[in-house]
């Protein structure tokens, strides 16, 4: 039988979100419409069909159930693998200080279930570590899966500011050289609710000032420029700092002369 588990290259354990995590990051090593895709594999076609079925059947509560009837006996017929000598990859990363090994640790724990391990040693790296830059350590594709699932982790964490520099570098470099492509959207998405409701009163208004800052670089749009140009009014309305306050209002508005939620703050600068 096929292990859909396999396929998509979860634990039989995985959540409809890991699934549907999984899935995409599958998809995007495989779909026959993306053009790197079609030079590395002539089936597949194939691979993706196989893929799109093993979704739909973890998707499904009902077909899961019955697949993992099937699942469970089939797992008991087959013959246990003795491990132990096998070599231990994660042991090896972790009896190792250097940040590279850290960094793959990272990465190796976000792909196998401990999520929970892989924020904590990340934010560990962070606090600890100057200078330390996932994306150093990784080639630019690996980086870009790894630090959008990690992304994910650490905003269910709350921790939106380390999400944001993360979604901020992903973004930098698909606007160089597309990889994302049909995904590149759900990236922005994500990108846009964090700067527009996670980020603000969880940082400091100066590092939610430099945020913003980086933001308005990531040319999202003019509507989205002017909400950000709204929030650093706001930031330097809170730091005294009224005159920027009200160059970035003024130019939030010639952006977008519709923009909510300035009456208020318009009237406070104009003390």
């Amino acid at each position: 039988m096929n292990d859909c588990y396999q396929i998509l290259g979860v634990t039989s354990s995985a959540s409809a979100a890991e699934i549907k995590r999984a899935f995409r990051i599958r998809a995007k090593e495989i779909h026959p419409d993306i053009p790197e895709n079609t030079k590395l594999s002539s089936n597949s076609d194939a691979r993706m069909r196989e893929l799109i079925h093993a979704y739909k059947t973890l998707s499904d509560s009902e077909q899961r159930a019955e697949f993992d009837v099937l699942y469970t006996k089939f797992r008991k017929t087959r013959k246990a693998s003795d491990s132990d000598d096998r070599f231990d990859y994660r042991l090896w990363l972790m009896n190792r200080d250097d940040k590279e090994s850290r960094a793959k640790l990272i990465f190796f724990d976000l792909l196998h279930d401990l999520e929970e391990e892989a924020v904590q040693e990340f934010q560990k790296q962070r606090k600890s570590q100057s200078g330390f830059i996932l994306s150093q350590y990784f080639d630019r594709e690996d980086f870009m899966d790894c630090g959008f699932i990690l992304a994910e982790e650490l905003a269910l964490r709350a921790d939106y500011y380390e999400a944001f520099l993360l979604l901020a570098e992903i973004i930098f470099l698909e606007q160089k050289k597309p990889y994302f492509r049909h995904f590149f959207p759900e990236v922005l998405i994500f990108t846009r609710d964090i700067i527009k409701n996670k980020l603000l009163h969880t940082i400091s208004d100066e590092l939610m000032l430099d945020s913003l800052e980086t933001a308005l670089e990531l040319q999202l749009g003019k509507k989205d420029d002017a909400y950000i140009l709204k929030l650093m009014a706001g930031c330097y309305e809170r730091i005294g700092d009224k005159y920027t306050a009200r160059l970035c209002l003024a130019k939030a508005m010639e952006l977008d002369p519709a923009l909510s939620g300035v009456r208020t703050l318009r009237r406070r600068l104009e003390v």
